[in-house]
C-alpha cells in the first residue's frame, strides 16, 4: 500500500543558464525574455536534471518520508533511463511506469531570466498518451492520488482514475496549471466534483472561474481583492480544500468556511522553477500527517523557499526533519480567519 501515487508528466530538464538576454514588454504589456537573432550565445551554466510535475511531486513526498509510486509514460530510449534512474536513487516506486515504444520522453528546455524567473519550453512526447487501458489497476494500492496537469489522451486517463478513486475511496490532490484552467471549470468537472485538495496560483484560478468582483478580504488590517471570491467559487467545483499561491503575495487556503494565509519570507530567489510543485506535495504532507491546514501550510510554504534559492525543482527539496527544524527557526506566520 502507498501513501501517495503521482499521476503526471516526467521530462529531462536542460536548465540554460545565461545573462546575455534583455527584459522587454510584449503586445499584450507581459515580460518577455528577448535573445539577439542570430547570435550565438554562451551558457553561464547547464544543468541536467529531471522534471515534470509527477516526478517533482513523487520526489518531494519521498523525501518528506512517503512511500510513493509515479505513474506516468516515458519513452523507452536513454533519457526514460535516466528518468527511471533518478526516481529509484529517490526510493520512488517505477513499477507504474509505462514505456512507450514509439513515443518520445518529454523533454524541457528552462531559460533563466534577469529577474530569476523562467521561461520554459516544453516538448510533451509520451505525456500525452498515457492510456487507462495501458495502467495495471491491481498496482493502485494507494491512501491518495496526486494529479498534476495532463493533456491530451492522458487528461481523460486522469478522469477515469478519479472515477476508479471515488470507487475506491482513494483521496485525490489536483494541482492544475494554465493550460488546463484555460480551458475552463466544465472541462475539469468530472474531476474537481471528486478532488479533496485543489492547489493552484491565483492566475489559473483566475482563468478557471474568472476574477470575479473586487470585494475585499481583509486580514490582518490588509486588503486582499479578490481571493475570498476565488477560494469559494473554487470549493463550490467539489474540493473540500483550496489552496491559491499568489508568488510573493503569499498562500491563502480554504476549508469550511475559513480562512487561511501566510505570508513569506523576504529571501533571496534564484529560479522559481518546481516552487509549485514544492509546495502543493508538502501541503499534502501536512494534510497527511497531521490533517492540520496551518501546519500543512507553513510546511509547504517552507519547502518552496528551500527550492527558490536554488537552481532546479528538485536540488533542494526537504526532508521532513530539515523542514521541521527550519520551520521552527524560521517560522512562518498563518492568520485564520472565518467568513
Amino acid at each position: 500500500m502507498f501513501d501517495v501515487i503521482t499521476v503526471g508528466s516526467a521530462t529531462v530538464d536542460a536548465l540554460a543558464r545565461t545573462e546575455f538576454s534583455e527584459m522587454i514588454h510584449g503586445i499584450h504589456k507581459e515580460e518577455c525574455i528577448a535573445y539577439p537573432v542570430g547570435a550565438k550565445i554562451l551558457m553561464e551554466e547547464l544543468i541536467l536534471t529531471i522534471g515534470g510535475g509527477g516526478t517533482n511531486t513523487a520526489v518531494s513526498l519521498s523525501r518528506l518520508g512517503h512511500k510513493v509510486a509515479f505513474l506516468g509514460k516515458i519513452g523507452s530510449k536513454y533519457n526514460s533511463k535516466r528518468v527511471v534512474h533518478q526516481l529509484k536513487k529517490e526510493k520512488v516506486n517505477t513499477s507504474l511506469i509505462i514505456r512507450s515504444k514509439t513515443g518520445r520522453t518529454g523533454y524541457s528546455i528552462v531559460l533563466d531570466s534577469k529577474k530569476h524567473d523562467r521561461t520554459i519550453l516544453v516538448f510533451r512526447g509520451s505525456n500525452n498518451d498515457l492510456g487507462f487501458n495501458e495502467i495495471n489497476f491491481k498496482k493502485l494500492k494507494t491512501k491518495w492520488f496526486y494529479f498534476s496537469s495532463m493533456i491530451g489522451k492522458s487528461f481523460k486517463t486522469l478522469e477515469k482514475i478519479a472515477s476508479y478513486a471515488e470507487k475506491n475511496k482513494i483521496k485525490m490532490a489536483f494541482n492544475i496549471s494554465s493550460y488546463l484552467a484555460k480551458k475552463g471549470k466544465n472541462y475539469l468537472k468530472n474531476i474537481l466534483k471528486k478532488t479533496n485538495i485543489l492547489v493552484l496560483n491565483k492566475e489559473e484560478a483566475e482563468l478557471l472561474v474568472g476574477k470575479g468582483n473586487a470585494r475585499k478580504l481583509e486580514i490582518s488590517g490588509t486588503n486582499f481583492v479578490g481571493i475570498k471570491n476565488l477560494l469559494k467559487k473554487l470549493n463550490e467545483l467539489g474540493p473540500k480544500i483550496v489552496a491559491i499561491t499568489d508568488g510573493k503575495h503569499g498562500v491563502y487556503v480554504y476549508e469550511n468556511n475559513y480562512i487561511y494565509s501566510g505570508k513569506p519570507h523576504n529571501i533571496e530567489i534564484i529560479e522559481t522553477t518546481g516552487a509549485g510543485d514544492a509546495f502543493a506535495s508538502s501541503f499534502l504532507c501536512g494534510i497527511i500527517r497531521k490533517n492540520n491546514i496551518e501546519f500543512a501550510l507553513k510546511l509547504g510554504m517552507t519547502n518552496a523557499e528551500s527550492v527558490i534559492q536554488h537552481h532546479g525543482a528538485k536540488e533542494k527539496l526537504l526532508r521532513y526533519n530539515e523542514a521541521l527544524k527550519i520551520m521552527k527557526k524560521k517560522p512562518i506566520k498563518v492568520i485564520k480567519k472565518k467568513l
